[in-house]
């Protein structure tokens, strides 16, 4: 059981915001949904978060683009932020696109519960440790 992480979900479509905000909300997460990939960037620039749901083909800014703007922002920065893609069009070749653009994994939509329970375990940070003192 991974503990409750704070989820971007990049996503423009409607419908598919509510189904995997209910899903990960049922599994105990917290999530902020962004429209675009613009307003991804603009959120990433503010506020914390544990990973990133990242659909590819959106309006404004896709979610190629989008990835490799918060990379730029974040190469100052010693943490990598896990973006995992979403696509509902999977091709030959889009994994790769998306892994050549800074992103971490992906996921095919229709979006199984049991593979983005697996997919998030994967990504999640791991559990700060209490130091051991030498005595």
């Amino acid at each position: 059981m991974i503990p409750p992480l704070n989820i971007l979900l990049v996503e423009d479509n409607l419908i598919n915001q509510k189904l995997a905000s209910r899903l990960l909300e049922k599994a105990g997460h917290a999530v902020t949904v962004a429209n675009n990939g613009k307003e991804a960037v603009d959120q990433v620039a503010v506020r914390e978060f544990d990973l990133i749901l990242m659909d590819i083909s959106m309006p404004e800014m896709d979610g190629l683009e989008a990835t490799q703007e918060i990379r730029r922002n974040e190469s100052d920065s010693r943490r990598r932020l896990p973006i995992v893609a979403l696509t509902a069009n999977a091709m030959v070749g889009d994994r790769e696109r998306c892994l050549a653009a800074g992103m971490d994994d992906y996921l095919a939509k229709p979006v199984r519960p049991e593979v983005l329970a697996e997919t998030l375990a994967r990504w999640a940070p791991l559990p700060a440790r209490e130091p051991v003192v030498a005595g």
